[in-house]
């Protein structure tokens, strides 16, 4: 069976420094932080009482007043990215076949804001009688944006949630790109949304001693491979990317961003939370893209890395590098784009495609910021590119995004120029 070419013809983003794509675009180019004070509870009491958070978000943009009601947080920037996107391939709703037209997006968590809600002013009551809202449960489970982007739109493909942690809306978007060029799909809506800045978000990410606590300084908190890291920075938003079957979008006259070419999954079989110390899985499933890809790894211009922040996930992920791409990684730029945009969970993969596309598009490298001079970390290569501070202007011919979670899964996706 020949397999179907893949192209990217839509983008979509709500993230912490620009809730648009080219708000999104420019605000990396500019080192823009999105971090600062924790503004969706009160943090005072808590470790870390800083994260990046959605700015400027009206719902009532997208949504009827009435309606606001029946999404939950996530759900709402994830409606939002998605009709950005979808607006952006330029469908005739028309002439699509709808049924051909798919929605796979990811939560690694969901609606935690409105259980929390729920939960808790049942505990709460004195009384504790049941009175919880009907919209709870559609609320709050993980797979319910896919299916409110489907309605939306009455694209009646394939249709579901992806739940791998960090890595849920790289696997989204993975499986999209598999199911197309099966041919079981011509176009589909693929990403993830995460709104996890809540009491319990934090609460429990603290308790794991995860997050970065420089409340004095959150704006330079998440510093990727620099030796002074000490930990993540929570985000939250959505990204959503239109995959497209390579003569269906011909044929209509769409714009073509870039084209997916390989995927790659593995698992660390090693830990809960922590990754293999040195990179075992993440070894396995870049080079799993490449088998995929059809590519060799000197073929590879730029790598968008999990890049958390932490003291052991950094580290572990050069060691893998170092391991596939043996001197070509020295060649390679490598960037952490959650220095600026934080860690957005589920959502992570999908912004950080789109930041790979749009490197590949315009031949541009983003930056890792907040790396001061002398704060070199001894267990991270400093001879690597790691493109810190400032943003590099290169040729990309493909670029691999690295995505990885919470039980080891871990996931990645190249993409490169499209050519006919």
């Amino acid at each position: 069976m020949e397999l179907k070419r893949v192209v990217v013809t839509g983008l979509g983003a709500v993230t912490p420094i620009g809730n648009s794509v080219s708000e999104y675009w420019d605000s990396l180019l500019k080192g823009v932080s999105g971090a600062g004070p924790i503004t969706l509870f009160d943090a005072s009491k808590f470790k870390t009482q800083f994260a990046c958070e959605v700015k400027n978000f009206d719902p009532l943009k997208y949504f009827e007043k009435k309606e606001v009601r029946k999404y939950d947080r996530y759900a709402q920037f994830a409606i939002a990215a998605a009709k950005e996107s979808v607006e952006d391939a330029g469908f005739d709703m028309e002439a699509v076949d709808k049924d051909r037209v798919g929605v796979i997006f990811a939560a690694g968590i969901g609606g935690i804001a409105t259980f929390e809600q729920e939960v808790g002013g049942f505990y709460a009551s004195e009384e504790r009688i049941p009175r919880f809202n009907p919209f709870f449960i559609p609320k709050m489970i993980g797979d319910i944006a896919a299916g409110h982007i489907s309605m939306m739109y009455g694209f009646r493909g394939p249709n579901f949630g992806t739940v791998s942690a960090c890595a849920s809306s790289t696997h989204a978007i993975s499986v999209a790109f598999d199911l197309i060029r099966l041919g079981k799909a011509d176009a589909i809506v693929a990403g993830g949304a995460e709104a996890a800045i809540t009491a319990g978000g934090v609460g429990g990410f603290n308790s794991m001693h995860a997050l970065s606590t420089r409340n004095d300084d959150p704006e330079h908190a998440s510093r990727p491979f620099s030796k002074s890291r000490d930990g993540f920075v929570m985000g939250e938003g959505s990204g959503s990317l239109v995959l497209e079957e390579l003569e269906h979008a011909l044929k209509r006259g769409a714009k073509i961003y870039a084209e997916v070419v390989g995927c790659g999954a593995s698992a660390d079989a090693y830990h809960m939370t922590a990754t293999h110390p040195e990179g075992l899985g993440a070894t396995l499933v870049m080079r799993n893209a490449l088998k995929d890809a059809e590519m060799n790894a000197d073929e590879i211009d730029y790598i968008n890395v999990h890049g958390t922040s932490t003291p052991v996930g950094d580290p572990s992920e050069v060691k893998a590098i170092k391991e596939v791409f043996g001197e070509h990684a020295y060649k390679l730029n490598i960037s952490s784009t959650k220095s600026m945009t934080g860690h957005l969970l589920g959502a992570t993969g999908a912004i950080e495609a789109i930041a790979s596309v749009l490197a590949v598009k315009n031949d541009v490298i983003p930056p890792t910021i907040n790396h001061a001079e002398g704060d070199e970390d001894p267990d991270v290569d400093a001879n690597l590119n790691f493109t810190f501070n400032k943003p590099q202007q290169r040729v990309v011919r493909a670029a691999l995004s690295n995505t990885f979670g919470f039980g080891g899964h871990n996931s990645s996706i190249i993409v490169k120029k499209f050519a006919k």
